[in-house]
Parts: C-alpha cells; structure tokens; sequence
C-alpha cells in the first residue's frame, strides 16, 4: 500500500492546486492567447448575442471567435467542455457560426493512467480491485469526465466499469465560481430588451446542477433502473444495461458485446427488425417525455446494438433531467397542429410556453410563428432542416429574438428530440420520422387525458371550486354591507414600464450632462471676457477658459457616443 499512499498524495496535491486564484490566472491567460480576452466587452457581447442580420465578414469574425473557444474550452479542460456542449443547444441564443465550430468540442481526453483509477476503486468498494476477477487496464472509453473499463466480476458475469476522474470534481466546482462571476458581467453588458428577456445566471445555474449530477454515479444509477421500469412498458427492442453497484465516483453496469449505432453491419438487421428498432426508439422517446422525462444526449455514440439479442440499447444515462409535463403536452399538440395544417393553432399553443416581456411586439411574435411552423407542414422530416427539434430551436430563437422568457429547459429538450431523430434515420432511413410519431398520436393523447381528468392532478380544482362555493355568500354579502356604508375604496398606483422608465432616465441624464456643458462654456467664457488678467487658484484666465473649454468638448463627445452607442444596441435587433 507504499504505492497507493504515494498515488493518494500526489491526488491530494492536484486538488490542492486547485485554487479560485490559480484557475483563474490560467482562464484569463487562455482566454487572452486565443484572443479572447475583450469577450465581455459590449461591441464584441453585442454581436454575439445579438439577432440581427450580419454581413459575411461579420460571420466570419464569429466563425473565428467559435474557434478560439472552441480551442480555449478544450485546454482548459471537463468544465469548459461541458460548458460548450451546453451552449451548443443554445442555438437560439448562440449564432451558427459559433454553434457551429463548439460542436467540434473533443469529449474523448486522453487517459489518465490506470493506478488512480484503481486508487479510486480501493477507494470506494469494500473489496477495492478484488471485487473484479479480472480487469482490463486499457479504457473502452476516456471522457472529460469520467473511463469506463471491461472487467469481469468473480460470479462470471462481464461487466463495463465506469470511474469518474479524481480530481474533476474539485475543478468544476473552482470553475464554476470563476464562470458565474464572468457571466454577472456578461449580463449586466447585455442591452436592456434582452436583459429583460435572457437570464444568463438561470442558464449556469442550470448547467452547474446537470454537470453535478453527471459527476455523481449513484445518481446516473437511480436514473438508469427508473427509466427501466418506465420502458418496460412501453418498448420490446431497446434496452437499459443493468446497474450491479454504484457509489459516488463508480458505477458497475451490464457489458453490451456488440456495435454502436452508427458502426453495425448493415446485413445485420432485417428491413422489418430496423422499423421496429426505430418505432420502438422513438416512442420510448416521446412516451418518457410525456412521464417528464428526457434524454439530451441521445445520440449514436450513446446507442449500441446488441450482438446477442438485437436490441438497441441506450449505454449513457449522465446528460438526462425532467421537464413540466404540461410543458411537454403543449409540444405534442403543436406537433398535432402541425400535422394538419393549423398553423394559426399551433401557433397560439407555442405561444404558452413563452412569457412576453414589455419589449414584446406580440402581433409581430405570433406572426412570425406561423410563419415558422408553415416550413414543418407535409415535411417528411426526413433531413436535418425539418426535425422537430429544430422546430423548437427555431421557435425559442424567434422568442429570444422578441424579447420572450422562453424556458432554459427546452433547448436541451429540442437536441434530444433532433439526437433521437437522427439515431432513428440512421437505423432505418427509409422511414419518416414524422411518420412515426404521427402514428404514436393516439397513445400520446391517451396519456394527455390521463393526466388531464385525473383526480390528483384536479384535487387542487375541486378543493378551491368547494372552497369558493362555501365561501361566496359570505363575501357577497360583506361586498354589500361596504357598499351601503360607502366604505368602498380604490388604491391606485400607477408605475411606468421598464421601457418608460429606461427612457425617462436616459432623457434625463443627458439633458443634464447638456446643461452642465453650456454652463461650463457660459462661465468661462464671462471669465475670459470680463476679467482677462485676473488668476483664480493660481490659473490665469485664459487657462481657465481653455479647461472649461475642453471639458465643454468631452462631455459633447461623450453624449454624441451615448447616443451613438444607443443607435447600435438598437439596429442588432
């Protein structure tokens, strides 16, 4: 154990390395040497997140700016990364030019040698590595986060082993402080109608509790045998690896011998066993959904094909979370809408997902919807420009754009739905996805109205419908006795809307600014003209005259910048 002691105290001296200080003196430096260090400033925060039209080389400043952080994240390690594969379904906020170049983002790091990984397992099972017969020391996978090994288990059993990294823990938690800080800048730079709109701090909220989740094993493990039971009754050809032990860095489940989605031979499957595969994916998908359930990372290299028992099976259960149900209602219908050619309904229904702020132009908003979901009607989505979850993306985006609270949750929704959309057309091409779903409606409507007309969702109804009928005499009757007593009375307040009030103060503080500039001029000037020789404060006059005169010019120019300033934050958009 001389070793092990060694391994523990070199672990221990990594974390201790990381410190709020040091993490934050290297981001900086990394962030500077791939140019980025003017990030949080307002020309460069405004062309990001701004929505308007921008020209080819105003593309390609962005197509270099998703470079450099693309290359920035993947030096500065797991929390970075994890950062940029968030902000990647965040196309409704991010322009493609740097969505685009984050997808590049490299999940598989290079390995970490296999002592600390046994130091890990020593560490946290009470049979420490005799718990295995036997196990490979070479990783079938090496992620930011976390390797997953072969090993064999003493009663015969092959099993995959996955183990998260010592250390990473600790750097995400430095990380994210040093995050939250630079994303309090980034929001208060943000223009006020978007501010009004987009709450970055939700959005790292967000991320820090999902990323905290897929650090903790034992978590991935409760989520995994849930969506066991839920699938069970829902599907016959995609399955859940079982979970034998999990505790908080290591996780023991089910070894799948076979290839993942994208590598099986194409003889492997007949045409009838690929449709099943495919409508059996999609309705766990959309059936989980509807529970409150989904999966953002649903992608090929998440899904293997058994050897064995031909099924698909989902092997990563980490970037997972719960949605509203109701929330995922309100995407069904839309769907249903879209389906017959009620653009004008699905419009209106999308709409109840978002909350207009006072920037919102409501006539303008539901009319570009319906222009949105008429680009959906009679598609075969069967291509990457119509999927649904490109539908939700694009309609988040045009929220975003009109200054809507669209909910965070969504965008990891939509790229689960476009994952699951493109694992499905890779299993059998030759069918619709629309086609699929379209043929789940019936199911998902039942579901609905389960939910819908049952008695524990309507107890709250029924308590406050009995609770209004006992009570009314009562209050109609107090309401009568202050009427005849004339003891009714109003207390009226009105308060201006934060546009009003933004533009009050900006009239404000310039006519002020303005002000003080004449008096300057007028004051030097009566100075100069009245009392040439005279010296105040040891000046003369005329350098006196020549201060105000200057100091006359800069608030000029600083106003003229204001509004100039003001003019642009308004064309972005």
């Amino acid at each position: 154990m001389a070793s092990f002691s060694a391994i523990e105290e070199a672990i221990e001296k990594e974390k201790a390395s990381i410190t709020i200080r040091r993490r934050r003196r290297k981001i900086i430096s990394i962030f500077a040497k791939n140019g980025l260090g003017l990030i949080v400033k307002d020309p460069v925060t405004s062309k990001i997140f701004g929505r308007g039209k921008r020209s080819q080389s105003e593309n390609e400043k962005l197509h270099k700016i998703g470079e450099r952080l693309r290359l920035a994240f993947e030096e500065l390690g797991p929390t970075f990364i994890k950062l940029g594969q968030v902000l990647v379904t965040r196309q409704d906020l991010l322009p493609e030019p740097i969505t685009l170049e984050l997808e590049k983002l490299l999940d598989e790091v290079p390995a970490i040698e296999f002592s600390k990984i046994q130091y890990m397992i020593e560490k946290e099972l009470p049979d420490g590595i005799e718990t295995f017969e036997w196990i490979d020391d070479k990783p079938l996978g090496s992620g930011s986060l976390a390797q997953v090994y072969k090993a064999g288990m003493r009663d015969g059993k092959t099993v995959a082993v996955k183990v998260v990294r010592p250390t990473v823990e600790k750097l995400f938690q430095t990380d994210i402080t040093f995050i939250k800080k630079i994303t309090k800048k980034l929001q208060r730079r943000l223009p006020p109608e978007l501010a009004a709109a987009l709450d970055l701090n939700g959005l790292i909220d967000d991320y820090y509790s999902s990323a905290m989740d897929e650090l903790n094993m034992v978590e991935e493990a409760r989520k995994m045998e849930e969506m066991r039971g839920l699938h069970r009754n829902y599907t016959e050809f995609v399955d859940i690896p079982l979970v034998y032990d999990a505790t908080k860095n290591i996780l023991i489940m089910e070894f799948i011998d076979g290839w993942l989605i994208k590598d099986f031979p194409v003889d492997f499957f007949t045409f009838e066993e690929r449709v099943k595969i495919m409508i059996d994916l999609i309705h766990l998908y959309v059936q989980t959904m509807l529970d409150g359930h989904y999966h953002a990372d649903a992608h090929g290299s998440n899904i293997m094909i058994n050897k064995h028992t031909k099924k698909a099976v989902i092997i990563d259960w980490g970037m997972t979370g719960r949605m509203d149900s109701v929330m995922a209602q309100i995407l069904m219908r839309v769907i249903m809408h879209i389906q017959l050619n009620q653009a004008e309904d699905a419009a209106e229904v999308y709409l109840e997902l978002m909350s207009p702020t006072k920037y919102t132009d409501l006539v303008k908003l539901k009319d570009e919807l319906k222009s949105l979901v008429l680009n959906y009607v009679y598609s075969n989505q069967g291509n990457e420009r119509y999927n649904y979850g490109r539908l939700v993306l694009e309609a988040t985006s045009i929220g975003l754009k009109n200054f809507c609270k669209v909910p965070n949750g969504l965008a990891l929704w939509a790229k689960g739905f476009s994952a699951t959309e493109g694992a499905a057309r890779w299993i059998c091409p030759e069918i619709s996805y629309g086609q699929v779903v379209e043929a789940c409606e019936m199911p998902i409507l039942k579901s609905m109205l389960k939910k819908r007309f049952n008695y524990r969702s309507n107890a709250s109804l029924l308590s406050e419908t009995s609770k209004l009928v006992a009570t009314f005499p009562r209050r109609a009757n107090k309401i009568m006795e202050n009427l005849a007593d004339n003891k009714v009375q109003f207390n009226l307040q009105v308060q201006p809307d934060v546009l009003t009030r933004n533009l009050v103060n900006q009239i404000t503080n310039r006519l002020a600014l303005s002000l003080i500039a004449f008096a300057i001029i007028i004051a030097t000037g009566l100075i100069v003209s009245s009392m040439p020789n005279a010296t105040f404060f040891g000046l003369k006059a005329e350098t006196i005259g020549s201060i105000g005169i200057i100091t006359s010019v800069i608030l000029v120019l600083f106003i003229i910048w204001r509004l100039f300033r003001t003019r642009k934050y308004r064309s972005l958009f």
